[in-house]
């Protein structure tokens, strides 16, 4: 993965029809996907159960982009080895998640996968400050944790513009991940983001059968930026 500050679509799975996977994967992508995002929910963290590592080892076959994968998961290093077996890319933990983030994203590297720090929206920009040489993405969640289909909280752009402005010429990403459309895409786009995850506004209105439809969402949101 080389590093480039353009704009990538990474439509989250959580959208998906739970049981066609590996063609909704296939779908995206061939419809202009950058990445494929994967919410893994634990119960606990957050209100919501989701994949395991055995299921993302299982669409790893399927991603020919880059697989995204985001814990919402607490505690994270006992499980980082898992889901680095199961291919994922990135590795995405939240600072709230523990009280070692500096600890688990040096694990996340050590494993061999690009490491990621996500922000709840109760978090500021600055808990992100003193990680920013160890990390390869910030993700600004943009709704509460834990379940699809959210209204984007819009104080959360102002964050944006704050971690934009710490990350300088660093190479990191800035993922926005919660209630992206046409009308938000803008906002965090402008702010200094370049990685948007879209759920719901991705896979609305399309199936595996009607793949041209994610096509079509997709290029809603790019175009509105």
């Amino acid at each position: 993965m080389t590093f480039d500050r353009s704009l990538k679509i990474a439509p989250s799975i959580l959208s998906a029809d739970f049981a066609n996977f590996g063609a909704e994967i296939r779908a995206i992508e061939d419809q202009g996907a950058d990445w494929v995002h994967v919410d893994v929910m634990d119960g606990h963290f957050v209100p919501n159960l989701t994949f395991g590592p055995p299921a993302v080892k299982a669409f790893r076959p399927h991603v020919k982009t880059v697989m995204d994968v985001h814990l919402m998961i607490a505690p994270v290093d006992p499980y980082i080895d898992a889901y680095a077996a199961a291919g994922a890319d990135i590795l995405t933990a939240h600072v709230e998640a523990g009280p070692h983030i500096h600890r688990t994203l040096q694990a996340i590297r050590g494993a061999g996968m690009k490491a990621g720090l996500a922000l709840n929206p109760g978090t500021p920009a600055h808990a992100a400050a003193p990680l920013l040489d160890m990390v390869d993405l910030v993700c600004v969640m943009t709704v509460n944790p834990g379940f699809g289909g959210q209204k984007f909280i819009h104080s959360c752009v102002e964050k944006v513009r704050d971690l934009r402005a710490m990350i300088g010429d660093r190479p990191v990403h800035i993922e926005i991940d919660g209630g992206v459309d046409p009308t938000t895409a803008p906002l965090v786009v402008a702010a200094g983001a370049d990685v948007l995850v879209a759920g719901s506004a991705v896979f609305k209105g399309g199936s595996v059968d009607a793949p041209d439809v994610y096509g079509a969402n997709m290029k809603a949101i790019r175009e509105s930026v």
